[in-house]
């Protein structure tokens, strides 16, 4: 019977909660399951860090991130203040209409064509809340950052989905 099966599930729910174990608990004791790697994967398990993530600086011309998107390989690159905090994104579609508009890609400074409030994380955040974000917000990467507004990492939703974080 399927309300059985409910009904137990609540009790063993009830009276796990009841003895303080929690959703980390289980994780710990299931951690080869779906379950385990939804509450225990964060970020930082799957991010691309230090050499890897896609970084210009804002006063660079538009040329120097579509060299930095194309050898990275994301899509994107993070814009940088002159001391290397955060300061926007620009992506592919930036790319594509500041071509559409004419715009001299050896000369237009990142400043002027990047995007300014990209959505970021910290790396300390579940997996599965990633992923969410992205599909929220019909994104496909991420930029990791720290408290001092660094980028620390970048993650794309592949790197989630090889996970099998969904």
């Amino acid at each position: 019977m399927l309300g059985e099966g409910v009904l137990g599930d609540a009790l063993a729910i009830a009276l796990l909660e009841s003895k303080g174990f929690t959703a980390e608990d289980f994780a710990f004791s299931h951690p080869g399951g779906a379950l385990g790697r939804k509450l225990l994967l964060r970020v930082k398990d799957v991010m691309h860090s230090e050499d890897k993530i896609p970084k210009v600086k804002i006063s660079k011309p538009l040329k120097d991130a579509l060299l930095e998107m194309t050898s990275k390989g994301f899509g994107v690159t993070s814009i940088t203040d002159e001391n290397g905090r955060l300061a926007g994104i620009f992506t592919d579609g930036d790319l594509r209409r500041s071509i559409d508009k004419g715009l001299d890609l050896l000369k237009t400074p990142m400043g002027t064509v990047m995007s300014n409030h990209p959505i970021t994380v910290t790396e300390n955040i579940l997996a599965a809340e990633a992923m969410k974000i992205m599909e929220d917000n019909s994104i496909s990467v991420l930029l990791v950052e720290n408290e001092e507004k660094m980028v620390i990492g970048i993650v794309h939703m592949h790197d989630l989905i090889s996970t099998r974080v969904v």
